[in-house]
């Protein structure tokens, strides 16, 4: 290793970091680099150095001759030898059993990333967008969705071997998907699980391979379903359609699909959950009388009494006229808010009926409308 080197900004830790502190940075690096993790070129030296300085940050009197010489062998330096870090190819804090014991510390067990090829893994789940109308939502539909995914294939079902010959156990690994690399470094004796050669980690060789998927099982398609959308469907809500995803590796099932549900505006409606909202202009005197007017509803026209006396804001409920629930039973209802319109242009009849009206509430009402001879007057004047 290259001399004079930073061991703390190697782990990322400070120079005063406990001995807790640059465990757990040295532990988190290693998952990230780890070779049979990291398949990226450099990943490999890149842990060889976080060992070496953790090896260094780890052990007190190499710490401190580093904090004083900038090595951990003193002022002579002379690095760690050629036994690697703690003996041939150990790594002393956890017991000297190379990487493998490291995967044994991190995930239980000395899991390896080849060996998880060789298990059953479900296939990816896949998103689809379906937009829908007001209405379409409120009621749901029936419609049938197509869209590209990675199927099995059609002539190996699967398999990826020819004329429904079945794979074989890799003759390298023995079906374990890894081959285990022991080589001569600088560092010592390093002894690396590497992702088969052979079978690429599957653990299975197919020696004739079929020609339509080269092997691989899978093959691009065009998938159709039929979507049953649930009546009372909000905007941004999805649900999920099992097995109609991407297809599995090593006779896994489909992953799932999920539809999310995007619903156009309407220019009359809103919702509220179960419930629709609709805003309804009536006049001064249907509000202040009373009336029974037609309200438009999404099933349909019904009739609507307005009490005499309502005032702006004032909200009817319709029962049974919104939207399904989709927990639950039954229907939420439509909400009509009143809004009161106030004329802008008023005839002679209409303004001498309100000056009565005003007249008979005891009100003295002084109108500030002028009349077009008004009008001109006021223009000459400036």
């Amino acid at each position: 290793m290259a001399e004079n080197k930073d061991y703390y900004a190697v782990l990322g830790v400070s120079r005063d970091a406990s001995d807790d502190e640059i465990k757990k940075a040295f532990r988190k690096l290693s998952k990230k680099y780890h070779p049979d993790i990291n398949h990226d070129p450099g990943a490999e030296d890149k842990f060889k150095e976080i060992n070496e300085a953790y090896q260094v940050l780890s052990d007190k009197q190499k710490r401190a001759a580093f904090d004083q010489y900038g090595s951990a062998d003193g002022p002579q330096g002379g690095g760690f030898g050629g036994s690697g870090f703690g003996g041939a190819g150990g790594f002393s804090d956890f017991g000297g059993g190379g990487f493998d014991d490291i995967f044994s510390s991190f995930f239980g067990g000395g899991a390896t990333a080849s060996q998880g090829r060789t298990q059953p893994r479900a296939g990816a789940d896949l998103q689809y967008r379906m937009d829908l109308k007001f209405e379409e939502a409120v009621f749901g539909k029936k419609s049938t969705i197509s869209y590209n995914r990675q199927g099995r294939c059609h002539v190996c079902k699967g398999t990826g071997a020819k004329d429904g010959a079945q794979p074989q156990t890799c003759s390298k690994c023995r079906g374990r998907g890894f081959v285990t690399v022991q080589r001569n470094t600088p560092l010592g004796v390093m002894q690396t699980r590497e992702t088969c050669d052979v079978c690429g980690g599957t653990g299975k060789e197919i020696k004739d391979k079929c020609e339509n998927c080269h092997g691989t099982g899978v093959e691009q398609e065009r998938h159709e379903i039929e979507v049953t959308v649930p009546a009372g469907i909000l905007d941004g809500q999805q649900m999920r359609l099992d097995n109609a995803g991407e297809a599995g590796k090593n006779g896994a099932p489909f992953g799932d699909l999920y539809i999310v549900f995007r619903v156009e505006p309407s220019k009359k409606y809103e919702r509220d959950g179960a419930d629709i909202l609709m805003t309804m202009d009536v006049s001064f005197a249907q509000a202040a009388l009373g009336d029974e007017v037609k309200a438009d509803t999404v099933h349909g026209p019904v009739k609507l009494k307005i009490p005499a006396g309502t005032q702006a804001g004032t909200k009817i409920r319709l029962r049974g006229k919104g939207a399904p629930r989709l927990q639950g039973s039954g229907t939420g209802d439509e909400i009509v808010t009143v809004k009161i319109t106030t004329p802008k242009h008023l005839n002679a009849k209409q303004r001498e009926a309100l000056m009565q009206f005003a007249a008979a509430s005891g009100k003295s009402v002084k109108p500030n409308e002028s009349n077009l001879f008004d009008k001109v007057r006021e223009a000459f004047k400036k």
